[in-house]
């Protein structure tokens, strides 16, 4: 099985580097052959172009907002696939996981599976750092995406997009 687990976020703007400080734990861990951990940071653009390979997984790792507490983390099930809107940026520094998603058609790929596990921040003002709720919150990520791509938990494929809330 080939599995991408992508890194997102601004290390310069505080909780926003949350998908990056769980690559960095993750890429000190073994994991099996035919996963791939990539900090891709702010690359949108890259990681749409690394999206042409064909994964039968894609987790995604990212700060999200979706109302919880601080430090919360979500997976959630995307749908890729949508169709791409005229609107999509090419600003490479301006793409959020979405818009990436919906830019691989248009550049003649197909995404599968993709599942987003997020975490609340506290905040993503300029800074350098996470909050300790948010820094609290990796190990609990790190363990999610493990049991992912070890196949220690599912992927969720039988219901439709949603949350699964597990705070740290």
């Amino acid at each position: 099985m080939t599995i991408l687990v992508a890194g997102l976020g601004n290390l310069f703007c505080g909780d926003d580097a949350f998908g990056v400080a769980v690559v960095e734990e993750l890429a000190k861990r073994s994991l099996p052959d035919g996963v791939e951990v990539r900090d891709f940071g702010i690359r949108g653009i890259h990681l749409a172009y690394q999206l042409l390979e064909p994964y039968e997984l894609v987790v995604l790792v990212d700060a999200v907002q979706r109302g919880g507490s601080p430090g919360t983390v979500y997976v959630i099930e995307a749908e890729p696939g949508a169709e791409p809107g005229p609107e999509v940026s090419m600003d490479a520094h301006d793409l959020a996981p979405d818009a990436v998603l919906s830019l691989v058609p248009r550049l003649g790929g197909t995404v599968g599976p993709v599942v987003v596990v997020g975490c609340e921040p506290a905040g993503i003002d300029a800074g350098i750092g996470l909050s300790s709720a948010v820094q609290d919150a990796v190990a609990t990520a790190v363990q999610v995406v493990t049991d992912l791509v070890t196949g220690q938990s599912a992927v969720p494929a039988d219901r439709p997009v949603g949350v699964t809330e597990r705070s740290s």
